[in-house]
C-alpha cells in the first residue's frame, strides 16, 4: 500500500473516538467517521505506526445507516452519529467504552449504559465559531467545517440546543455582515470576530451571550440588538470578550459587561432536591441539564452512604456535584477545590442559596491537595478532558480515602490514569456509562473505585 493510493475497505469494527477500522490483506486502516459495514473509496493519508484513511465515496451505507436529520451532517464537526438510529449509537458507544479498559477484563464491572432523556435540544451551552464560506470569504458563524481552519458552516439548523441559539447565531451574523466586519485570521492577524458562545439555563429559562473578539471594540449596539429579538427565553447577560491569543480558543484577556450580569441561574428540582446553581459566564457546568441530575445520582450511588462522612469534591467547578451530595445526604463536610476562582466564588454563593454548609478552597488541585490536611472518607474526582496531572495522583492516593468515584468525560484519560490508582492499593467497583451527549462520540462514564 503506497501512501496516497485509492482502494475499497470494508469497515469491520469501531474504535474509541468514531474511528471505523478495517483491514486489507494485513494492512490495518483507521478511517475516522465510518461505520461498521460501510463499504468506501478511501485515499491513504497517513502511512506508518497508524494508517488512516480519508473517504472519497461511500459505495454501500451500514446496514443499520439512515438519512440525517440535520442538512448540515457531515460539514459540521459536531455530531458523529446523526446517520444512525439511536439505540445503536448508545450500543456502539458502549462497545467502544469497553474496548478502552478491556486490557483489564472489567467487562462484569459494566452496568447498563443510562441512555439519553432526550436526543435533541439538550445542550445547554454552544460555541460558533466566525469564519468565512471559502473562495468567495463571505463572513460566516456556526460550526468549524471539518477539515478547515478558518470555514464555518451555518448551524442555526442545530437539533442539539434550543430554537433560541439558531435565531441568536443568525441574528448576529447578519448585524456584523451589515456592518461589514470581518472574522479574526489568526495567521494574517486581519479582523475581529472570533466566538460566539450561548449559555442557557434550560429550566429557568434564561441565556448568557458572549461575544468574543480580538481588539477593542464597542459592542453596545449588538447588545441592543439582541434585547430586541423575539425569544422564547430571555436574555439575561450579554458580554464582550477580548482574546487577542493566536489560539483558536476563548482565553478571557478582559471582559466587558454589555447587559444584565455575567452568570445565569439553574434549577435541579425534579428529584425533589431543590438545587439551585448560580454559574458564571466561564465556569464549567454539564451540556445536558437534564442527563446531569441522573449522572449526579449515579455518582452518590457509587458514593455509598455518606452519613456523618468527609467528601473532597475535587476539579468542583461552580460546586454542583458536592453541593448535591451535601443536600441528598447527612454528610459531615464537603470540601470542593477548583483553579477558576469566579467558579469557587458562585460555589459559595450556590452553598448559600441551597442551605449547605461546603468549603471551597480556590487552586490548582495539584497544589492544593498538598496542603490539606484532613482524611476524607470519599473522593469525587471530575476532572477535565485530559485526566488528572500523574505527578497529583500520588497526593490524592496518600489521604487514604476508603472510596475514590472518578467522573471522565474522556474514557481514554481515565485509562490513562487508572493504573496509578490500582498500583496505590485501589480496585474497581462498578461503572457506569452515561450518555450525556447524543449524537456526539462523546461519553460520560463514571467509575467507583474502592481500598
Amino acid at each position: 500500500m503506497k501512501k496516497y493510493s485509492e482502494f475499497e475497505i470494508e469497515i469491520s469494527d469501531i474504535k474509541f473516538p468514531n474511528i471505523g477500522l478495517a483491514d486489507v490483506d494485513g494492512f490495518p486502516i483507521e478511517v475516522k467517521g465510518a461505520l461498521p459495514g460501510q463499504r468506501l473509496l478511501i485515499r491513504l493519508v497517513q502511512k506508518g505506526k497508524v494508517n488512516k484513511g480519508k473517504v472519497l465515496e461511500v459505495l454501500q451505507p451500514a446496514p443499520r445507516e439512515i438519512a440525517p436529520a440535520c442538512p448540515v451532517f457531515g460539514l459540521c464537526g459536531g455530531c458523529a452519529f446523526g446517520h444512525i438510529p439511536y439505540d445503536y449509537e448508545v450500543e456502539l458507544k458502549t462497545k467502544m467504552i469497553k474496548q478502552i479498559f478491556s486490557p483489564l477484563n472489567m467487562e462484569d464491572k459494566f452496568l447498563e449504559t443510562l441512555p439519553a432523556v432526550s436526543e435533541s435540544r439538550y445542550r445547554n451551552k454552544m460555541e460558533y465559531s466566525f469564519g468565512d464560506d471559502g473562495e468567495a470569504g463571505n463572513l460566516t458563524l456556526g460550526m468549524r467545517k471539518k477539515g478547515s481552519y478558518y470555514e464555518a458552516v451555518d448551524a442555526s439548523c442545530c437539533l442539539l440546543c434550543h430554537e433560541d441559539f439558531g435565531k441568536i447565531q443568525s441574528a448576529t451574523l447578519a448585524h456584523f455582515v451589515a456592518k461589514g466586519e470581518h472574522f479574526f485570521h489568526r495567521r494574517k492577524g486581519t479582523g475581529s470576530l472570533r466566538h460566539l458562545q450561548i449559555r442557557h439555563g434550560i429550566n429557568t429559562g434564561e441565556l448568557l451571550v458572549n461575544l468574543v473578539t480580538a481588539g477593542d471594540g464597542d459592542y453596545n449596539d449588538y447588545a441592543e440588538m439582541l434585547l430586541g429579538l423575539p425569544l422564547e427565553n430571555k436574555i439575561v447577560g450579554v458580554l464582550n470578550t477580548v482574546n487577542n491569543s493566536l489560539a483558536d480558543a476563548v482565553r478571557p484577556e478582559e471582559v466587558k459587561l454589555l447587559h444584565g450580569h455575567d452568570y445565569f441561574y439553574e434549577d435541579f428540582s425534579k428529584d425533589g432536591h431543590g438545587m439551585r446553581y448560580k454559574i458564571p459566564a466561564f465556569s464549567f457546568f454539564q451540556t445536558n441539564t437534564e442527563m446531569t441530575e441522573r449522572l449526579y445520582a449515579t455518582i452518590a450511588d457509587f458514593a455509598g452512604d455518606l452519613t456523618d462522612k468527609t467528601v473532597f469534591d475535587l476539579y468542583c467547578g461552580a460546586g454542583t456535584i458536592g453541593l448535591y451530595l451535601a443536600k441528598s445526604a447527612k454528610v459531615k463536610r464537603v470540601v470542593g477545590v477548583e483553579i477558576v476562582e469566579d467558579a469557587i466564588i458562585s460555589a459559595k454563593e450556590n452553598a448559600a442559596l441551597s442551605g449547605v454548609d461546603c468549603e471551597f478552597i480556590a487552586g490548582d488541585v495539584k497544589n492544593v491537595v498538598k496542603e490539606l490536611s484532613e482524611s476524607p472518607d470519599v473522593i469525587i474526582l471530575d476532572p477535565p478532558r485530559e485526566g488528572i496531572v500523574p505527578k497529583t495522583i500520588p497526593h490524592i492516593l496518600a489521604f487514604g480515602a476508603q472510596k475514590i468515584v472518578y467522573v471522565s468525560c474522556k474514557p481514554t484519560s481515565l485509562m490513562a490514569n487508572l493504573p496509578a490508582f490500582l498500583e496505590g492499593g485501589y480496585k474497581i467497583g462498578k461503572i457506569q456509562c452515561v450518555d450525556m451527549f447524543p449524537r456526539t462520540a462523546n461519553v460520560e462514564v463514571v467509575m467507583e473505585l474502592y481500598r
